[in-house]
């Protein structure tokens, strides 16, 4: 059986370093990819460069033999872009938080379908959204909940579109998780207090949304293509 190959964004830590071990745990082969190379199986590359996509795409397609299985959307942005800032400031945070969060992903998602509609092959693509697609997060996040909506929107078209040619699409929308990303939110919000919204009574962890991942990339039938998936202790349900 030949192995399977998986490109994951944002892989050298958080969410994205319990995905890639999940995966290889699996007997995945992962390609990382990191804002900087961490080891040789890291490629680093600053999302927000229009140009990095590419890149990362043919560098990961190039040190894989030619074939990726695997796409896994994880890598993004997370600050602050309060209203008052001047309006270039504003408009360059915004402009940042999209090219990383959403445009990145579109990207490596169209090199993806079309490497596997050019080889004939299937393939999967995972994409980690974020519980503020649906519910909206805080005043200083417009940015953040824009981008991650687009990225379901982005997921919900690309399932509809080719699963009769084996190409199958899952999003995970996370609450918060137990990341240095979120421990600095939950601070800045509030700290614990935060945590009386959520029912569970506790953020997620790394590993939990890794194992939802791998079931998307390995185990889901191909009937749930187009699933979003929550994971945010019942603080928000649909």
């Amino acid at each position: 059986m030949t192995q399977l190959t998986a490109l994951v964004t944002g892989s050298s830590r958080g969410i994205g370093a319990a995905i890639k071990s999940a995966l290889t745990a699996r007997g995945v082969r992962v390609i990382g990819h990191a804002s900087t190379a961490h080891d040789a199986e890291t490629i680093g590359a600053d999302l927000a460069d229009p140009t990095a996509a590419a890149k990362v795409w043919e560098t990961a397609l190039d040190r894989a033999n030619g074939r990726i299985d695997i796409l896994v959307n994880n890598a993004g942005l997370f600050q602050a872009n309060p209203l008052t800032l001047s309006d270039i400031e504003w408009l360059d945070n915004w402009e940042d938080t999209l090219r990383i969060n959403l445009t990145a992903a579109a990207a490596l998602s169209r090199f993806a379908v079309r490497h596997w509609l050019d080889g004939g092959r299937a393939g999967r693509i995972v994409h980690i959204a974020s519980r503020a697609a649906y519910r909206g997060d805080s005043p200083d996040h417009w940015h953040y909940a824009a981008a991650k909506a687009g990225m379901i929107g982005l997921h919900k078209t690309i399932a509809r579109h080719y699963p009769a040619k084996g190409i199958m699409s899952y999003a995970i929308c996370p609450g918060f998780t137990d990341t240095a990303m979120a421990g600095d939110y939950l601070s800045s919000r509030g700290g614990p207090g935060l945590l009386a919204d959520i029912p569970l009574g506790r953020v997620a962890t790394p590993e939990e949304i890794a194992t939802m991942a791998a079931f998307c990339a390995l185990d889901a039938p191909e009937s749930m293509t187009g699933a979003v998936l929550d994971a945010n202790g019942a603080s928000f349900v649909r």
